[in-house]
């Protein structure tokens, strides 16, 4: 083999890496996007939960007998079962979301060849 051969066959192996960079780099950065609006999502849950609480305490502490006490936790809880049941959508939703933007980018962009 010689120079020639080396050149062209080293080449060959930086244009296949640049190939293989691209579909990955553009991947990362889907993901990195899905993953940013996922944790806005969740921050804005955080607060919901957070006020969900507070205003329990305040009712609490306005109520004049058990059954209104009992009547506000019990509004509180419903609101709470509520948002576990969003949260779960909004996980399989979100999983869902990563699992099509790695296959696609598999699918459709990822260079032939040898690993």
């Amino acid at each position: 083999m010689n120079i020639n051969d080396k050149r062209r066959g080293a080449a060959a192996s930086f244009e296949t890496g640049e190939q293989r960079t691209e579909p990955m780099l553009t991947m990362q950065k889907e993901l990195l996007g899905a993953y940013e609006e996922a944790s806005r999502a969740w921050l804005a849950r955080v607060k919901s939960e957070v006020e969900l609480w507070t205003g329990l305490a305040q009712k609490l502490t306005a109520t004049r007998s058990v059954p209104e006490a009992v009547a506000a936790y019990q509004e509180c809880v419903a609101e709470r079962m509520k948002m576990a049941a969003e949260d779960g959508q909004r996980i399989a939703e979100e999983c869902q979301k990563g699992m099509t933007k790695v296959s696609r980018a598999l699918s459709n962009g990822w260079p032939k060849g040898r690993t």
